[in-house]
């Protein structure tokens, strides 16, 4: 569904992937594990072309994303939930969900936020409540709401449970689950809590210093001593 060959980005002089390979299959859920500064935030803005890449192709049911404007990119089915949320805080919550379906038709966009509502039965409870109001989770919600609003085919997350309590991060993953199961979505997952998105996930790929050091599904990974000591705290 997803394929990435020889990707190769850069911020100025400093490359941050050094030639990636990655596979995602439809219907999948796979984890982009890996320390501060492994690449992981630049591959999802390579994929969802706020980044350009240097070289290498990223492919995306047959067609290439590599120079296509990030509009585009999500008129195809990708949504990208970037790091920090970037909600906007000044909107209310009704209006945020609104920017989510901006490509859509009315009826599509009334459709998109009446169901994902109903996958954050809090977010029903506050759509004329600004966004900057809403607590760090639910701030959270909000912006994988927004990103599903037209129901994406592929849903990039970028550290969702990142300063979110832990009960709250327990109920975000499980949403995910439900999106996954009841809308066939795929998700790639970049996460450093390894553990939990080893938990959620059906295959991963271990990212240092921009390229891939091991892949593999999770019963695979949750067996290597190495991803253990580094990343699981073992």
């Amino acid at each position: 569904m997803l394929e990435i060959k020889s990707l190769v980005a850069a911020y100025g002089e400093i490359t941050a992937l050094h030639g990636l390979d990655l596979s995602i299959k439809k219907d999948s859920i796979v984890a982009i594990l890996g320390g501060n500064g492994a690449g992981k935030t630049t591959l999802l803005k390579c994929i969802s072309g706020l980044l350009k890449p240097k070289s290498g192709e990223i492919t995306f049911a047959g067609q290439s994303l590599v120079g296509k404007e990030p509009e585009k990119i999500v008129a195809l089915g990708l949504s990208h939930v970037p790091e920090g949320r970037l909600i906007f805080p000044s909107l209310t919550v009704r209006e945020n969900l609104i920017m989510g379906g901006y490509l859509g038709t009315r009826h599509q966009i009334n459709t998109g936020i009446e169901k994902v509502c109903a996958y954050f039965p809090i977010l029903a409870e506050k759509l004329d409540q600004q966004g900057g109001t809403l607590s760090g989770g639910e701030q959270q919600m909000l912006a994988i709401a927004r990103a599903l609003v037209l129901t994406p085919k592929i849903l990039l997350l970028d550290e969702p449970s990142m300063g979110v309590a832990p009960v709250i991060k327990d109920q975000i993953f499980e949403k995910l689950l439900a999106i996954h199961n009841q809308e066939k979505t795929t998700i790639v997952l970049v996460e450093q809590d390894a553990d939990l998105a080893l938990d959620v996930c059906q295959y991963a790929y271990v990212l240092e210093t921009g390229r891939s050091v091991l892949e593999g599904t999770k019963k695979k990974l949750y067996n290597n001593e190495d991803l253990i000591r580094v990343y699981l705290g073992g």
